[in-house]
């Protein structure tokens, strides 16, 4: 696997030749550091962890400053493991040169938090009628289950509750643009998260 973790930046449109408007999402992807190298004999598994973004080193603790130190590697806000395809070694840097335009990526985030809301807005209910004398069933789920039998409130009811806040990959993205001296690709379509969130972009594996 090719992976890189990044921040989104936010959304723009880039234009083909032929004057077709492409919406697009800028992901500034890496440069990311790696830190320590997970092998087969030692670990069980192959990955390398990699550090992302800056940070001011009096916000590290000690063990995590030890950690960097033993790497001889400047402390990065942000530590994940990838799997990573080649060799590699601790205090290299893997950048958006790994990805070339047209490729299929899929980009991995966290979703934005919305808090409570109601069924119509989480699940896409219809609501209740607007007529016939009802006076509060706008925006209601109805009937939840029967009083008798079974006298409860199956598991898995879709209901009003926290929405957002989860682990979304957007599956199957092309990339439209590599900017190699900004850091920065370019993906079709929108990726979970907002402005500024940490994302993973990764080759697909669907094709």
């Amino acid at each position: 696997m090719r992976e890189l973790i990044g921040s989104k930046v936010g959304m723009t449109r880039v234009f083909r030749e032929d004057g077709e408007a492409i919406p697009v999402t800028v992901i500034e992807a890496g440069p990311n550091v790696v830190v320590q190298s997970m092998t087969e004999e030692k670990h069980g598994y192959s990955a390398v962890q990699v550090g992302f973004g800056e940070r001011a080193e009096r916000l590290f603790n000690k063990p995590q400053r030890g950690h960097f130190a033993k790497s001889d590697v400047a402390p990065m806000r942000h530590l994940r493991e990838i799997r990573f395809e080649g060799e590699v070694k601790v205090g290299d840097s893997l950048t958006v040169d790994m990805f070339k335009e047209g490729e299929i990526v899929d980009v991995t985030g966290v979703s934005k938090g919305l808090g409570f809301q109601g069924v119509m807005r989480r699940h896409g209910f219809k609501g209740g009628q607007k007529t016939h004398g009802q006076s509060d069933r706008e925006r209601a789920p109805g009937s939840i289950g029967q009083a008798s039998t079974p006298s409860r409130v199956f598991k898995g009811m879709k209901m009003g509750g926290r929405m957002g806040g989860d682990k979304v990959t957007a599956l199957g993205l092309d990339v439209v643009r590599v900017v190699p001296e900004k850091n920065l690709i370019l993906v079709r379509g929108t990726v979970p998260g907002k402005n500024g969130a940490l994302v993973k972009v990764r080759i697909s594996s669907r094709g």
